[in-house]
């Protein structure tokens, strides 16, 4: 059985939907294009190479100090829920993108179609899946869980699937291996060990440390720009291949979604609210992860490796709008997935 629905589920649901175009991503496209015009180069890029670090340590630092132990195992008692959604996010993804991955060079070039790949190898996020299910009246605690325990299985998971999917893409070296610790797992594991003296302090002030999130992931953005301009990345990327991507990342959201329906949303112990959150949780990626592990894992080249996932970013809020939008009309009867948004109702149990 499901969890029991949050207090007040059964109102509508007060959060606003997220813009179409997210104000961000526009923020981080103008980073793009600023390290394209000017780059950081000689000695700023020293310097810019050192804050973007310090930047991806103060991150995930700050994930792990919000991080609240006590909410993820509460909602790992809904075990099968997030382990469908595990399975969506670190099965099912990196499955169809190795099925993909073949016909990707020819389509996006070879560095966009490594970029695809480490894109399916992402966890899940956290606040747009808790949006999209509060809004299409889903399970929320689960999806809260869900994006938390993603993530946490993301510090592991992502850099060693990258390193086994990816093959001669990414080297676990030793410079690598001390990368991957200086930078996220240990600042992560720090931030958990003071999480129960300062964690209630930065829950309350979510809202300004997530102007701290951005900017640091901005700077990484402009860093990882900067070294890619130097390599010849804009030579290289073509208007074709950006829309070719934007196909494949549009194809495979889709995929995936109709997956979600007609194989892991149908399973009967899921009621309608679990369903709606493994749709959100399941088929979403993490920009937020993903620049700053691109920049520990594939250095120079991070540049071009993140275009698929910023893309894709994109893709999935213009999408789930859609669905949460329809999905939150009390009239609408209820759904087990993408594929019933267009026909077909299903029981409620």
């Amino acid at each position: 059985m499901s969890n029991p629905p949050a207090p007040g589920a059964d109102k509508p649901a007060r959060r606003r939907l997220p813009q179409a175009v997210d104000p961000y991503l526009l923020a981080l496209t103008g980073c793009v294009a600023l390290a394209a015009l000017w780059p950081a180069t000689g000695r700023a890029q020293q310097e810019v190479n050192r804050a973007a670090d310090a930047a991806v340590g103060l991150l995930f630092f700050l994930y792990g100090a919000r991080l609240s132990a006590q909410e993820m195992i509460a909602g790992l008692r809904h075990w099968r829920l997030q382990l469908a959604i595990a399975a969506s996010t670190f099965v099912l993804f990196p499955l169809l993108g190795l099925l993909i991955y073949p016909i990707l060079p020819a389509l996006v070039g070879p560095r966009l179609a490594t970029g695809v790949l480490f894109l399916c190898l992402l966890p899940s996020t956290i606040q747009s899946s808790i949006a999209f299910t509060s809004i299409a009246r889903g399970n929320v605690p689960a999806a809260v869980c869900a994006g938390t325990c993603s993530s946490l299985l993301g510090m592991l998971l992502t850099p060693l699937l990258a390193a086994t999917v990816l093959g001669t893409a990414v080297h676990l070296d030793t410079t690598r291996l001390a990368a991957l610790a200086t930078q996220i797992l240990l600042p992560f594991a720090a931030g958990q060990a003071v999480n129960r003296w300062i964690g209630p302090a930065l829950a309350r002030h979510r809202r300004q440390l997530r102007h701290i999130d951005r900017g640091s992931i901005l700077l990484v953005v402009y860093t990882a720009f900067s070294h890619s301009t130097a390599n010849g990345l804009w030579q290289s990327l073509t208007l074709a291949h950006l829309l070719a991507l934007l196909a494949v990342d549009a194809v495979l959201l889709a995929t995936v979604l109709l997956t979600i329906a007609t194989t892991l949303g149908n399973m009967p112990t899921f009621d309608r609210a679990d369903r709606i959150a493994l749709v959100f949780a399941g088929s979403k990626k993490s920009l937020v992860n993903g620049m700053p592990m691109a920049a520990v894992l594939f250095g120079a080249s991070a540049g071009a490796i993140v275009v698929p996932v910023m893309l894709f970013h994109q893709t999935q809020l213009l999408v789930c709008s859609v669905i949460a939008k329809r999905w939150s009309h009390p009239h609408d009867p209820p759904l087990a997935g993408f594929r019933a948004s267009v026909s077909a109702p299903v029981s409620s149990g």
